[in-house]
């Protein structure tokens, strides 16, 4: 059994990413666990912004996480779609394509347990 709290700041992140040519991704570890905090702008489409740079059709990334602020429309591989806003937690699968829905920056953090979900 561990006998302290382990934590980190995504203000001070282990690394960032970009989310190729607009927004970003916080990554912090602690230990088997990997969080990331991803801060979209209006505009940010996956298939225009990230599929260019990773070449795929769709993102095939599990997403498990919480939306913090603003607004995201997911298409999964099938067709369906959801929004997601603030306060909505989700489990979004592998095969998605997903925009900024209005004006506001889309920010979410997203867990990962030992590879689970990222």
């Amino acid at each position: 059994m561990r006998t302290q709290v382990n934590s980190k700041s995504f203000d001070k992140p282990d690394e960032t990413r970009p989310t190729g040519s607009q927004g970003h991704v916080d990554i912090v570890h602690l230990g088997a666990i990997t969080a990331t905090r991803a801060t979209f702008p209006p505009g940010w489409r996956w298939s225009v912004n990230v599929k260019p740079v990773v070449g795929t059709k769709l993102c095939h990334t599990r997403h498990i996480g919480c939306v913090i602020s603003g607004r995201l429309r997911v298409r999964l591989f099938n067709g369906t779609e959801r929004e997601l806003g603030p306060g909505d937690v989700y489990d979004v699968p592998s095969g998605h394509d997903a925009w900024v829905v209005g004006d506001q920056p889309f920010v979410s953090v997203d867990g990962d347990i030992g590879g689970k979900a990222a």
